[in-house]
């Protein structure tokens, strides 16, 4: 549609089309499957404005969308299409990791291809805008976001930020991809305490610098939505936070997308105590710059009213109204509404064999090996294996955000390590993946029945963990697959202890009795404390919950058909009382080494290390790359110049190894203290075997400044140290000046 078209058809709309477009239910509205989560009820919004809504969220299938599209059109007295939204975080039928596995993987050209494969699939079973991504600064385990997001590092976060919105949208004109919906804006992974739904409070610094960039490399990127967070930022809730929407997002940033909240958050500014009503919510959230409402009854029964009584322009609707018709118009659904929904194409496309291949790979680097003592992994194939542990033969290996994935589809590591160990292989299961009732009814997810299913008679787990012991027994070497259920994981997941069940935990502690050598297999959506039985067992290898083709990911790793590669894009801690826990923390006056004072007096705890049990950047692979001769070019630089570095790595082993090479640095002197390191850029390379290879970075002197307190960057010349190294603790550090 030419734009005056557009423009005519804004003016030719009433007042009530034009709220109904800034409005979003889900598909029980609609007579229509609804695979959200979150509390179903009526909300009470009128059927006219029902018949009117603008989009319609977490219905997909190409028939399905279809029809229901045709059938709201219909309704429309202008027939102007409905935009159907879901949450595709990692995948839609072929699932990839959880992206705290996408993390790990530290490679977003790969993981651009993984969102290319997801949008696409989303396209052809009717879906047009996907919730994502999530980019999410974290330095708290406890969240159960944690799941969602990249990791705890701004820049890291925000490198996967730019490549997801590129996969999702780069084919978009093709009448493929998925519209990128970034969220959640802003600093949703700051929550007090890691728990959902909590507030978030910090100094403008710390926003600009640790919170901000991975929104902001998404807007820059091009993507066509921001999803405003769920939490208040300093008091101010962010879905009717002006300063926030409209003074950064939109003028700051140059966004003129649309905006949309999160589930029934403009009603909650009621809860928050923000809002007095539904007309005062509606208000603030308008006028601050929320264009949609999502499930919640505040459009539809308050801008009406507060538009024709003076309160709201006109103006304020109008423009809010064109924004989502603007996109209806990029993707073209005035011509094509039902975008490349196609129910042969979906049947064609979706999990097909090329999509599998690349979730395997992306599964494949995303493990990473935590622990490998006497080279006890890759298993040898004459070695008497046994498999044991909850995760062992269970197909839940997806995580709970893949709502549009499938269990069944998974391939699980039994089954993977079968077809090649063949005879050498025993199995039994050992114990539940959890016996805590209690706890899987707070999940909010499992009725009784459902809850039976998961826990085993006491009788059952008695003969359960008697056959592990007696398989262990005859075995060589032991592989433990343990880890989280999927529920403990994501929205809605916080938990404050983060060690495996005790039920696991004895199992570990009875087989390493036997004196086996033991490979512990994790499945987790957040780093866990893993202290309690760390000594316990000679590998451990943490492959989140890796997705469709885990199964088949965690046997190449086992079985040496690839060197693990994944690199840990957050801190797992010693014990949860040293959250958050994160690695660029601020200098202190009194540090644990290097004070001036010694003893009790320095910033310490009495009762634990400061230090993690596995830092920042951490992985394994089966080949010792060695660090050597870091060169600068210059060890002076001017503020528009950059700094030109070298390293060269040795690869002495007989294995190929893709290598993380990591960057950081440290601001020495600054008007604001800064952190104790902080990542600036990596390079993922590949090492044939017996080869050394020359890496260099050229790194603009811009990204060695920092944020004050009124959100504005400065430089500062002076003296600066650069850490080159594989994780953030083992480094080569050198020293160079901006001048």
């Amino acid at each position: 549609m030419k734009q005056e078209d557009l423009n005519s058809l804004l003016n030719d709309l009433s007042l009530t089309e034009k709220v109904g477009q800034l409005i979003q239910l889900s598909g029980e509205f609609f007579q229509s499957k609804d695979i959200s989560f979150g509390p179903i009820q009526k909300l009470g919004i009128p059927d006219k404005l029902v018949d009117l809504s603008g989009s319609i969220m977490n219905v997909t299938g190409a028939a399905e969308t279809q029809k229901l599209q045709k059938q709201q059109m219909a309704k429309q007295p202008h027939h102007i299409p409905v935009l159907f939204m879901a949450d595709v975080i990692y995948g839609f039928k072929t699932i990839f990791p959880v992206p705290i596995g996408l993390g790990a993987t530290w490679n977003p050209k790969l993981i651009k291809q993984a969102f290319m494969v997801a949008a696409n699939e989303a396209a052809v079973s009717g879906n047009q805008v996907c919730f994502a991504p999530m980019v999410d600064v974290t330095h708290d385990p406890r969240w159960g976001r944690t799941l969602e997001s990249p990791g705890e590092d701004p820049y890291l976060n925000s490198c996967f930020a730019k490549a997801i919105v590129e996969g999702l949208q780069e084919q978009l004109s093709s009448k493929k991809g998925q519209a990128a919906c970034v969220k959640h804006y802003a600093a949703y992974g700051a929550v007090e305490s890691g728990r959902e739904y909590n507030l978030a409070d910090m100094s403008i610094s710390n926003l600009f610098q640790n919170y901000l960039p991975p929104y902001r490399a998404a807007v820059e990127s091009g993507c066509k939505m921001v999803m405003a967070s769920l939490n208040t930022l300093n008091g101010v809730p962010a879905t009717a936070n002006k300063w926030l929407l409209t003074d950064i997002l939109k003028k700051q940033w140059g966004f003129n997308g649309v905006i949309i909240s999160d589930y029934a958050s403009v009603y909650e500014l009621i809860k928050h105590g923000f809002a007095a009503d539904n007309e005062d919510a509606a208000y603030k959230a308008l006028n601050a710059g929320i264009d949609i409402d999502m499930k919640s009854p505040v459009y539809a029964n308050g801008l009406q009213e507060l538009v024709e009584n003076g309160k709201l322009s006109i103006n304020k609707i109008d423009d809010a109204c064109m924004r989502i018709l603007q996109l209806k118009n990029d993707m073209g659904l005035f011509e094509n509404p039902f975008f490349g929904a196609s129910k042969k194409e979906e049947a064609k496309y979706n999990l097909n064999p090329a999509n599998r291949k690349l979730a395997r790979e992306v599964a494949d680097e995303a493990i990473v090996l935590l622990k490998n003592e006497q080279h006890v992994l890759p298993l040898s194939s004459t070695e008497k294996v046994a498999l044991i542990g909850p995760y062992s033969n269970e197909k839940s290996l997806i995580g709970m955000w893949a709502v549009h994935g499938d269990p069944n589809d998974c391939i699980t590591i039994r089954s993977a390590l079968s077809t090649a160990l063949g005879n050498n292989l025993s199995y039994a299961q050992g114990t539940d993946i959890t016996r805590d009732k209690k706890m899987l009814a707070g999940l909010g997810f499992l009725d009784s029945a459902q809850i039976d299913q998961i826990v085993s008679d006491d009788e059952i787990e008695k003969q359960h963990h008697q056959a592990a012991i007696a398989v262990a027994k005859k075995a060589d070497i032991v592989v433990l697959a343990v880890g989280e259920n999927t529920f403990e994981s994501g929205e809605a997941g916080s938990k404050t202890n983060l060690h495996l069940p005790q039920n696991q935990i004895n199992l570990i502690k009875d087989i390493h009795n036997l004196g086996k050598k033991i490979v512990l297999v994790i499945i987790s959506g957040r780093p866990l404390v893993l202290t309690d039985i760390v000594q316990d067992v000679d590998a451990i290898v943490e492959s989140w919950f890796p997705g469709t083709e885990g199964g088949n990911a965690i046997a190449d790793v086992l079985l040496g058909k690839v060197s693990p590669s994944g690199k840990l894009s957050m801190t797992f801690p010693i014990t949860e009382g040293q959250e958050p826990l994160y690695y660029s923390q601020l200098s202190t006056g009194r540090p644990q080494k290097g004070s001036q004072h010694t003893g009790r007096f320095v910033s310490r705890y009495i009762d634990a290390p400061n230090e993690p049990l596995f830092p920042f950047g951490y992985g394994l692979g089966y080949a010792d790359i060695q660090y050597r001769d870091v060169q600068l070019e210059h060890s002076s630089i001017s503020k528009s110049d950059s700094l030109h570095l070298s390293v060269e790595l040795v690869n002495d082993s007989p294995w190929e190894q893709k290598e993380t090479v990591q960057v950081y640095f440290h601001d020495n002197v600054a008007s604001i203290v800064q952190p104790v390191k902080r990542l600036v850029a990596f390079k993922k390379v590949t090492l044939p075997t017996q080869a050394n290879k020359k890496v260099t970075f050229s790194i603009p002197a811009t990204d060695f400044g920092f944020f004050d307190n009124h959100g504005q960057k400065i430089l500062e010349e002076g003296s600066f140290q650069i850490f080159v190294g594989s994780n953030v603790n083992d480094v080569i550090t050198k020293t160079f000046r901006i001048v």
